[in-house]
């Protein structure tokens, strides 16, 4: 019986639920709250795809759509200690009314009407807000016409605005330490930096960003990357193609499985897309009618390519922008996998047939790996 009184009879009581549990948090708010639905993750710089590369990234996309724009043809970036961040561009700068909104306020930027930014990276205003609410320290200058503002933030709170009287050159200054009470023992490797920037100036001919006083630039796109990138010797020159708003590159090389580097709009889209896709079809298909024979798999076993494109409005599939969504090049145009299919079709084909002694070289590897398949069949 003293263990029947000692029985606890379970709570039906609800768990209250009204007025005081409904709360509205502010933009930076949010962006410090839900930080993964802004920049994925954030880890401590030790991985390329850490959160701290998606800030310093969604900081210089805005420089590289200004020099996209034809105003400005180099950035300064500078990595205090691993830690501290300064970039700072000579484009138009950010125009000084709506400055502190551009940097503070999700929603907000100056890349939806397309006439200002036709081929941007950053469409969706939230970029460099995101930067601003994660960072214990966020600063923000813009020059324009002989006047500077300046606003600095603390984790999305504003703590200063001024504007004085400058002799600087027309652009924008952005300073940025991530909170480390966000990001644990974060640090910025130089050479996941490096190569981030890197890509944009085999993106952007004519580029010139200064890094830690290091000089990084690309005289010849795509074809510098493959060089820089390539493990094995490429069996044939590098055959490297531009169109309007798209650039190739390929050859072969002694190794297996295929290799490739996408991009959208200077983007590195690192999980490919409706892009990548589209060229693998196509680059096949061509040199496959070219030949008049051979598979797929057998064609593609050893490229090294890459692909870049310019897209109006481009789509991806989540804030970090590493997989193309978009099945058209603008809204309402052609889709990309024809633009990208005709352009192969025609430019590739006409290689082949101009270059017989790269076609031969070529076939001859598409051979080896037909009879290696055939020996490992058996």
């Amino acid at each position: 019986m003293a263990e029947e009184n000692n029985i606890i009879e379970p709570q039906n009581e609800q768990v209250r639920y009204d007025d005081e549990n409904i709360r509205h948090l502010s933009d930076m708010e949010h962006v410090r709250t839900r930080p993964g639905m802004y920049i994925g993750r954030l880890g401590d710089g030790s991985l390329p795809e850490d959160g701290i590369y998606v800030l310093l990234k969604e900081v210089i996309d805005n420089s590289i759509d200004e020099f996209k724009m034809h105003a400005g043809d180099r950035i300064e970036v500078n990595i205090d200690e691993n830690l501290r961040v300064t970039v700072r561009d000579y484009g138009r700068g950010i125009p000084q009314g709506k400055l502190i909104e551009a940097v503070s306020v999700l929603n907000t930027g100056g890349k939806y009407d397309s006439k200002a930014f036709k081929k941007s990276v950053g469409l969706n205003g939230v970029g460099v807000k995101a930067v601003n609410a994660l960072s214990s320290h966020f600063e923000v200058h813009s020059y324009r016409e002989g006047k500077v503002r300046k606003a600095v933030f603390a984790r999305g709170e504003m703590i200063s605005d001024v504007t004085e009287d400058t002799q600087d050159e027309n652009g924008t200054y952005i300073f940025f330490e991530p909170d480390d009470t966000l990001f644990l023992n974060y640090k910025f490797q130089d050479d996941i930096v490096e190569n981030m920037l890197r890509n944009y100036t085999y993106l952007n001919t004519g580029l010139a960003i200064m890094y830690n006083d290091r000089r990084i630039l690309s005289r010849h796109g795509l074809e510098d990357l493959l060089k820089d990138r390539m493990t094995n010797d490429a069996l044939y020159p590098i055959i490297h193609l531009k169109g309007e708003d798209i650039e190739i590159a390929f050859t072969h090389s002694n190794q297996y499985g295929e290799e490739y580097y996408s991009f959208v709009n200077g983007q590195h889209t690192t999980q490919g897309g409706t892009h990548q896709s589209a060229f693998k079809e196509h680059i096949a298909r061509t040199i496959r009618d070219f030949f008049g024979k051979y598979e797929y798999g057998d064609i593609r076993t050893g490229i090294v390519a890459a692909i870049a494109i310019n897209v109006e409005e481009p789509m991806f599939e989540s804030q970090t922008k590493i997989k193309l969504g978009s099945l058209t090049m603008a809204p309402d145009g052609v889709s990309i996998n024809k633009y990208i299919g005709d352009f192969i079709k025609q430019e590739v084909d006409n290689y082949l047939h101009i270059h017989a002694d790269v076609a031969e070289v070529l076939e001859g590897k598409i051979k080896e790996s037909v009879t290696a398949v055939s020996t490992s069949a058996m």
